[in-house]
Formats: structure tokens, C-alpha cells, sequence
């Protein structure tokens, strides 16, 4: 199968997420709304509402992710690893994801505690990388460190979900020594899994511009329609301002620059959800194909563990756990 077909017969997992992903932005919404029109009517300080209703929102939509995100997810990745592996799927693709991931990670504990001590890995690898920019001192130094860092958190996000697609490749084995081996593949192949880089980098920028530029330029004209509810705020701040003894930035206190951000947020957040949905499973089935090819040609060793071990502690841990 070709990785247009593959992404074409798993896009019903993230057809489902972005359903997920909708509620969730409808549910924080609705908490911070609430929580300001609450707070306003009877205390007159809807700011302080506002902030409750976001932190109530953030907790019931983290509910949300935990107990149905993950399952769609995995079982996303799951289809997508047999496609690469196998060359076909089955016609009821969303069932048998739900089935892989279920045999092979019989609870949500299961599930979280690979993928943990799989983002554990790569993080604290990662960390050694970016401590190359930091060594160079100084402002210059931290720059280079932070620039470093974002890169590798988008590169070590991908390596996270090609990891856990060659835990499902690998049923065979326990899920810990497949979490080692999966962790091996990829400084044993850096070279090759590097050329994708392009693509994810490429992509992902070219549909921040459009996706997040549209929906900045949509949000921001739905707000010049309702300027009140922005001088309200606009208020609320200010007040906030005076009652803490803070001093509040000039811009965050006038009506036009406070919806130009709200705008700029929303923008991102709309990104984000659309991106993570549609394109970044398509740029994942091209890295995957490339990771599980290069793993299948050359399962690591017992050599190759004890070379990680002095990389990184907790893989040294997950080593040990697994004889």
C-alpha cells in the first residue's frame, strides 16, 4: 500500500478525533463563559471567573483526552504500522485498531506506561542534544539551546509515535523490550529517518501559514462584529491590574489589540487541532514506513541495548526491567 492509501483508510480515526477535538474546544469554551458570566453577575470581577471556568474546562477536557484520545490514537498508529508492515488493512479498519490496542495494552495504565517511559527516552536524549547550544554561553548560547529544544520536541514527538508503532509491529515480544528495541532503530538508522525532516519541518509550516492565517483572519472578523465583549474584558484586566498593584501592558487594556490576540490564539489553538488531525497523520505514515523498514531489515541486539544503556538512565532502567 502506498502511504496515500494507508492515510486514506485510517483517516476515520482522525475523523473521530477531530469530533473529540470539537467537543473539547466546545466544553472549554462553554466552562470560561460560564465561569465569567457567573463571576461578573455576582461579584463584578468576571476576570477571576473567567480563569476558574479555563482551569475547570481544562481538567474536564484532559478527562476527555485520557480516556478517548488515547484509544484513537493508538489504534491510528496501530493501522497505520500494519499498512507499512503488511502491505493491506482490513475493510473495518477502526474495529481492528480498537482490537490491536486492546490486546496489546489490556488497561489504560498499560498504554500510558509505555508511552511514558518511551517519551522519557527520547526527552532525556534530547536534552543532551540541546545542551550543545547551551555550552556555547550566553544569550547566544540560550538562543541556539531553545531553538535546539523546539526542533527536538517536534522531531522527538514523531520518534514517540514511530516507537509506539513498532511496540504494536512487535506483538510478538513484551511490550518492554519492543519499547527498547524501538528506542535502538532509531540511533542505528539516524541517517536514514533524517530525511524526513524536510518533510515534517516543510509541511508543518507551510500549513501553519494557511490553516493558522485563515482562521486568525476569520476569528478576527467575527470579532470586530462584537467590540462590546471585548471592552468588557478590556476592563476586567485593567481592574485587575489596580487590585493586584500589577502593572498590566497598555496593549492588553485596549479593546482593538486584546481581540487582535484573542484572534492570534484561537488561530493557533484551530491550527493546531486541524494540523494534528489531518496533515501530521499523513506526514507520519511516510516517517513510519521509514522506521518500521529500516527496524524489520535489522532487529537490534542485545549489543546494540547495552550501547543506549550509557545514553540515557531510564532506558538503562527499562533495560534492566526487561531481563
Amino acid at each position: 500500500m502506498t502511504n496515500k492509501e494507508i492515510y486514506k483508510k485510517t483517516l476515520t480515526f482522525s475523523i473521530r478525533k477531530l469530533i473529540v477535538d470539537f467537543l473539547s474546544i466546545v466544553i472549554l469554551a462553554a466552562f470560561c463563559v460560564l465561569g465569567f458570566i457567573i463571576i461578573d453577575k455576582t461579584t463584578g470581577m468576571g476576570l477571576i471567573g473567567l480563569v476558574i471556568g479555563l482551569v475547570l474546562g481544562i481538567i474536564a477536557v484532559a478527562l476527555i483526552s485520557h480516556f478517548i484520545s488515547y484509544a484513537l490514537k493508538a489504534g491510528q498508529i496501530a493501522m497505520m504500522t500494519k499498512g507499512v508492515a503488511e502491505g493491506q488493512l482490513p475493510d473495518n479498519v477502526y474495529q481492528e485498531g480498537k482490537a490491536v490496542v486492546k490486546r496489546r495494552f489490556k488497561t489504560v495504565a498499560a498504554y500510558f506506561a509505555v508511552t511514558r517511559v518511551i517519551k522519557g527516552i527520547f526527552n532525556q536524549i534530547g536534552k543532551l542534544i540541546t545542551n550543545i547550544g547551551n555550552a556555547v554561553g550566553g544569550d547566544t548560547g540560550n538562543t541556539i539551546g531553545s531553538a535546539i529544544s523546539a526542533i527536538i520536541q517536534v522531531i522527538i514527538a514523531y520518534l514517540c509515535d514511530c516507537c509506539l508503532g513498532w511496540v504494536f509491529y512487535r506483538e510478538d515480544q513484551g511490550a518492554a523490550k519492543a519499547t527498547c528495541e524501538g528506542a535502538v532503530i532509531f540511533f542505528k538508522h539516524g541517517k536514514t529517518l533524517a530525511k524526513n525532516l524536510g518533510r515534517i519541518f516543510g509541511i508543518g509550516i507551510v500549513s501553519f501559514i494557511v490553516i493558522g492565517g485563515a482562521f486568525f483572519g476569520i476569528s478576527y472578523g467575527i470579532f470586530l462584529l462584537i467590540p462590546g465583549a471585548f471592552q468588557t474584558l478590556a476592563n476586567e484586566i485593567a481592574e485587575a491590574g489596580v487590585r493586584l498593584e500589577t502593572d498590566v501592558p497598555e496593549f492588553l487594556t485596549n479593546p482593538a489589540n486584546l481581540s487582535l490576540v484573542v484572534a492570534a490564539i484561537l488561530g493557533v489553538i484551530i491550527w493546531s487541532v486541524l494540523h494534528s488531525t489531518f496533515i501530521r497523520p499523513f506526514v507520519l505514515t511516510g516517517v513510519l514506513r521509514n522506521y518500521i523498514e529500516s527496524g524489520k531489515n535489522d532487529i537490534p541486539t542485545e549489543e546494540s541495548f547495552r550501547f543506549l544503556d550509557s545514553k540515557s538512565s531510564k532506558f538503562a532502567k527499562l533495560h534492566r526491567e526487561m531481563t
